[in-house]
């Protein structure tokens, strides 16, 4: 049985991810997205955000996705603003600043990984009077699931962005868990995008359900030369892109994606609520999504570990040996394929 619940990219790709790359294995085809599946790729995903207009791009992971989304968006000596535990801030090496050509991240005060509007409006404040001293304020970053499992209302989303737009940012959207977003919310990828005033987003594939593959989603058709011309500056123009675009294919057609996320989601949920069931066990970040944070005594993830589970604990070196009774924190995500049985067989392992 399969308790690996480290995270969502530990999950197996959809057998219908896998058939659509072996469909495009089966004939030539120009290279570098010069090809009918990426035609159709691109055709579905504007059709998916209701955005004709849209510069769509493949790339092979989030972190591309997101740095080369900002780097259109800000110039080097302008700065984004994002949660203190932004991905693009924690796990992603530098890459966005090194693509945005030095441009810097400012840092504002979450709660549950979403982003406080008045420590928002109070960062700009400071950052539009400092004239020729500061980095420029040029964008604002949001991370949908956010990094501790929360998921912002559309109505969250759109005052952030109003804020932003009323003092010229644009706004970036990293949306790596995105079709957990929206499965919990119940809305439309334009809804949660465009139409909340979000100019640029990731739709991520890879952790739902993809072997890997990102579409970078630009909303204002200006942005969508540039756009292509950094991707390929930054090595992330595939020669056989029909093998990204595949896949991205099969995952939006036939609302795979939204199915996907709906299993996920749903695991979790019931991942949540057997926690909820333990003596000494607490949810400590909303869990709307597939992504849930909690604390258990250090038995119970000693008997986790040792019937086979896997997830990381906070902090990771964190022993096994003490007190048996003391709090451990621990991540735990469910991928699209996690079944009833096997999120069973995690609760009863902590049970003991």
């Amino acid at each position: 049985m399969n308790l690996n619940f480290a995270s969502d990219n530990t999950g197996p790709a959809h057998p219908k991810v896998m058939e659509a790359v072996l469909r495009a294995n089966d004939h030539a085809a120009m290279p570098y997205g010069n090809d009918p599946v990426t035609e159709a790729a691109v055709a579905a995903v504007r059709a998916a955000f209701e955005a004709p207009e849209a510069e769509v791009a493949f790339v092979a992971t989030g972190t591309a996705a997101n740095a080369l989304a900002l780097s259109c968006l800000v110039r080097p000596f302008e700065s984004v603003f994002c949660s203190r535990v932004a991905h693009i801030e924690e796990d992603e090496c530098a890459a966005p600043e090194f693509y945005m050509g030095g441009a810097k991240l400012t840092l504002v005060d979450e709660t549950d990984g979403k982003i406080d509007p008045d420590d928002f409006a109070a960062k700009l404040s400071a950052a539009m009077d400092r004239g020729v001293h500061g980095a420029q304020p040029a964008a604002l970053s949001l991370t949908q699931i956010t990094e501790r499992g929360a998921v912002y209302s559309l109505n969250e989303i759109a005052t952030l962005t109003g804020l932003a737009r009323d003092a010229g940012l644009a706004t970036h959207l990293d949306g790596a868990r995105f079709a957990n977003a929206c499965a919990a919310l119940g809305c439309s990828p334009a809804e949660m995008t465009w139409k909340a005033g979000i100019d640029a987003v990731g739709f991520g594939g890879t952790k739902n359900g993809c072997l890997g593959v990102e579409a970078v989603v630009m909303f204002e058709p200006p942005r969508g030369r540039e756009l292509a011309l950094r991707r390929k500056r930054g090595g992330h123009l595939w020669s056989k892109q029909r093998y990204l675009s595949a896949q991205m294919l099969a995952y939006v057609q036939d609302g795979l994606w939204l199915e996907m996320a709906r299993s996920a989601n749903a695991a979790s949920a019931r991942l949540a609520e057997g926690l909820r069931s333990l003596r000494g066990a607490r949810i400590l970040h909303e869990a709307a999504g597939n992504l849930i944070f909690a604390e258990l005594p250090r038995a119970a993830h000693a008997r986790a570990f040792a019937a086979g589970a896997s997830y990381y604990l906070f902090p990771g070196d964190t022993p096994l040996d003490g007190d048996p009774e003391t709090a451990v924190r621990c991540r735990l995500v469910c991928d699209w394929s996690k079944s009833d049985s096997e999120v069973d067989a995690l609760i009863a392992s902590w049970a003991g």
